[in-house]
């Protein structure tokens, strides 16, 4: 069961919220006065504070500083009227998690309460997983909270203390490598050797005499016998990067020293035993290129018997302000210069812009706006990004398919959200009755859209 404080120095306000949030479930503690809360946080944990942002002697602002300096994980929702909405979005950047301007919905108050809880569930799951894993090497430049990425990180270490075949499937720049090396460093195999191969980077002609080396005299430049990439991988892990590139020729082979661990070198006689942990990644679609007779479909079977899909960096916004300071912070141990951070609308930039090139991108676009600042801030003209509105992100030229339908589809469902909001002067019960979708997500959607009571009426 969670606690929550609710601090309002009007009593019919405050009874409302505590005796909705009692209903709900939850163990409500109440204030009525910045003072007294002041008092309970320092004697009592909470998991939500609700606070009024205007009250006198000690308005919400302190209310939200001492909570955040008390337990930054503790979510602050924080109550405003219209006149007071600036404010309120100082005190978001201050660290609360979210506003809710009055008069309000007691049932949204509810959604963000859960959304609070839910919030605080997995940044504390985010941090035991980090401690658990910073145990050990591995993880430690993995970075993000985003849900995803911890799910990602809760599937790595599982699947390390295996021997399967996994494959990494993601767009270029979204740290395939740190992942294969991640697994291999939380594996049985962590002290033997990590080779990794890009099949993408060496001609076809040349790939096999990488991945099994070659005995002299084999070609016209075998000079010396060559030892190659799997006998030298031996007892530890192979890291195939950009296996949708290797020639289908060459996949045959590859697929038999899977299949049986031996191969022999290049002009030679002798079988070559291995014993050796493959991991692959690709930004291709691998099961397209069976269709296209590019890629062997029996391989495709034995190198991903564990698929793991990284997101691009545009689906975990974020995760952007976190990675951004930790390039900064490396950046600056690397040139040895003095500790610089982001100026408000550097940050505001940076989690607009659509990373097209993901974390590599993010990476050297910090690198950049290092060599480039002269003072203690990282500002916007440093940055070398560029985007066409401040409000949303175009679609860029050449954008894919899945891209066009996703901004297609948001704008279809942003249309009818106003339409029939409209059509039932805001009420958003019975919009979301006609709309076929819950209540909490028609508050989702209303917020994503950035939707306001002017505009279903005017629309």
């Amino acid at each position: 069961m969670s606690s929550i404080l609710v601090v309002d120095d009007k009593d019919s306000m405050r009874n409302v919220i505590r005796e909705t949030l009692i209903e709900e479930g939850h163990r409500v503690d109440a204030a009525g006065n910045g003072r007294k809360a002041l008092d309970l946080i320092q004697n009592k944990s909470y998991d939500v504070v609700v606070t009024d942002l205007k009250m006198p002697d000690v308005d919400g602002m302190k209310v939200l500083e001492e909570v955040k300096n008390t337990d930054s994980d503790t979510s602050v929702i924080v109550m405003t009227a219209y006149g007071t909405i600036e404010d309120a979005v100082a005190a978001m950047k201050k660290g609360a998690f979210d506003f809710i301007t009055k008069p309000f919905d007691t049932d949204y108050l509810c959604v963000l309460v859960k959304r609070a809880m839910e919030t605080r569930r997995l940044m504390a799951e985010n941090s035991l997983l980090r401690e658990e894993l910073f145990a050990q090497e591995g993880f430690k430049d993995i970075i993000g909270k985003n849900p995803r990425m911890v799910e990602i990180c809760k599937l790595v270490q599982k699947v390390a203390k295996s021997d399967a075949a996994v494959l990494l499937n993601g767009e270029t720049g979204t740290s395939k490598e740190l992942f294969a090396k991640s697994i291999h460093l939380l594996s049985p195999r962590k002290d033997k050797p990590f080779v990794t191969l890009n099949c993408a980077a060496i001609p076809h002609e040349l790939l096999e005499n990488e991945l099994f080396g070659s005995e002299k005299g084999a070609f016209t430049d075998a000079h010396d016998r060559k030892i190659g990439k799997f006998e030298i991988a031996d007892t530890g892990t192979i890291f195939l990067d950009e296996i949708g590139d290797m020639d289908i020729s060459l996949q045959a082979k590859l697929l038999r020293v899977l299949q049986q661990k031996n191969f022999e070198r290049l002009g030679g006689t002798k079988s070559i035993e291995v014993d050796v942990r493959v991991i692959a990644a690709t930004n291709m679609d691998l099961t397209e290129q069976i269709k296209a007779k590019k890629f062997r479909e029996d391989l495709y079977y034995r190198i991903s018997v564990f698929p793991i899909l990284i997101p691009p960096l545009r689906e975990r916004p974020d995760d952007i302000r976190e990675l951004a300071e930790y390039f900064l912070a490396r950046q600056a141990r690397k040139k040895k210069v003095k500790a610089r951070s982001f100026s408000r609308d550097a940050i505001s930039l940076l989690e607009k812009y659509h990373w097209p090139g993901n974390v590599r991108e993010l990476e050297n676009t910090i690198e950049r706006a290092v060599i480039l600042a002269e003072g203690k801030k990282i500002t916007p003209e440093h940055l070398a990004i560029r985007i066409r509105s401040t409000d949303e992100i175009r679609l860029r030229e050449g954008a894919g398919l899945k891209e066009i339908g996703a901004h297609a589809q948001a704008r279809a469902e942003k249309a009818a959200i106003l339409r029939v909001l409209k059509e039932v002067r805001n009420n958003k019960r019975k919009a979301a009755k006609i709309l076929k979708i819950d209540y909490t997500t028609l508050f989702d959607k209303i917020k994503k859209y950035k939707i306001g009571k002017d505009d279903s009426e005017d629309e």
